[in-house]
């Protein structure tokens, strides 16, 4: 019995753990995608990039291509990263391993990748920027629409993430019900909610495609930081027929859910006034 305490002891120990280091990395996220790009145009004053360099120069210059290619190399440890643990083979090996930990594991390496991206990338200032707003009024009225957008797409995005069963993905669950002798959580959804997850785990592409692409003034770096993601987001999912007509459904109940109040008094109305009628 104690070495049953123990051993749960741990592994939520481990768990917590780990979602603190994810949601530390996940504000860290926020900050290096979306507000650290903003600030530095949000007096309309552009310093990540150097419009009179030309072109020409620019790409020949050998700091602007060792900088591309130190950020390709971070972009590319995390892809692999996020998609070889993701590959059925490599995940059963590892749940095998780990077990009610495996999820966690996985957590945890892609908020490492994340970190390591964030602090060992290289900007390019030495080229010029893809777009820049400069002109009055639109230099302070822009990045501050940036701002508030950017904000907005990041708050849904976190609502999506707690609908779609934030304990689950962060392998807290997995823990707490292995705790309890429970199984795999997923096990206990619906075959259809099985199915959705596994062709689309965090579905946010939109709100992080605004996030990428919307900023004031997009320098080389960042166009190859958006390009990589969006590619990687748009190949990442597969999902089909079926589970557009799954979401559709669920759309449709929680709506139904929402009015059944509304409707039902609507409905009590013609009842009690045909009794008034008939008692008369």
């Amino acid at each position: 019995m104690a070495s049953v305490t123990v051993r749960g002891l741990a592994l939520c120990t481990t768990s917590l753990l780990n979602f603190a280091f994810v949601f530390i990395s996940g504000a860290d996220l926020i900050r290096f995608v979306s507000f650290r790009a903003i600030y530095h145009n949000i007096t309309g004053e552009t310093t990540l990039c150097r419009d009179s360099i030309p072109w020409s120069v620019a790409l020949r210059d050998s700091s602007v291509l060792r900088a591309l290619a130190v950020d390709l190399g971070l972009l590319a440890l995390f892809i692999v990263q996020h998609s070889l643990l993701a590959w059925l083979p490599v995940k059963q090996a590892l749940q095998s391993v780990l077990g009610p930990l495996n999820r966690t594991a996985y957590c945890f390496t892609t908020a490492l990748a994340l970190q390591i991206l964030m602090r060992y990338w290289q900007p390019v200032t030495n080229a010029p920027c893809l777009w820049s707003v400069r002109q009055a009024p639109w230099s302070v009225w822009f990045p501050l629409l940036c701002f508030s957008l950017h904000f907005l797409c990041w708050a849904i995005i976190c609502s999506i993430l707690m609908i779609f069963d934030y304990p689950e993905l962060l392998g807290i669950k997995q823990v707490y019900y292995d705790c309890l002798g429970l199984g795999d959580p997923l096990s206990h959804k619906s075959p259809c909610a099985q199915r959705l997850l596994s062709h689309l785990r965090h579905p946010v592409c939109l709100e992080l495609g605004v996030v990428l692409w919307l900023l004031p003034a997009l320098s080389l770096d960042r166009l190859l930081l958006a390009g990589a993601l969006s590619a990687y987001l748009a190949l990442a999912h597969s999902l089909d027929k079926q589970d557009l007509a799954y979401l559709c459904v669920q759309l449709n109940s929680k709506m139904q859910l929402f009015a059944q109040p509304h409707g039902g008094s609507v409905d009590a109305t013609p009842n009690e006034d045909t009794d008034d009628h008939k008692k008369k």
